[in-house]
């Protein structure tokens, strides 16, 4: 059993998003992205299941063609191939846990 304390791992860079993989493993993988106010991830896709948790503060999620504001324990979906991204622009830093999943 792994114990991940996300409070110890919080940690913010003025010039860009900070990345940490809590867990790497084909059938899951786990990253905590924490930014500054202003900075954002750019929509993409991946050939993945995914599921996006607002750890902590308020900001835009990019689901497809849809815009969503979510603050903390706020959870998204996203669907293989679907762009998605997210923004800290609610004047407040934003901390996100995604978590993906291969497509079976």
């Amino acid at each position: 059993m792994d114990v991940i304390d996300l409070k110890k791992l919080i940690k913010f860079y003025p010039d860009r998003i900070s990345r940490e993989m809590l867990s790497d493993k084909p059938e899951m993988r786990i990253a905590l992205m924490c930014l500054n106010e202003g900075q954002k991830l750019d929509p993409h896709k991946a050939p993945l299941r995914l599921l996006m948790y607002c750890v902590q503060g308020k900001g835009t999620f990019i689901i497809g063609d849809e815009r969503v504001e979510a603050d903390e324990r706020t959870c998204l979906l996203c669907e293989p191939l679907v762009p998605h991204g997210f923004m800290a622009d609610k004047g407040e830093k934003l901390v996100v846990m995604a978590v993906v999943t291969p497509v079976e």
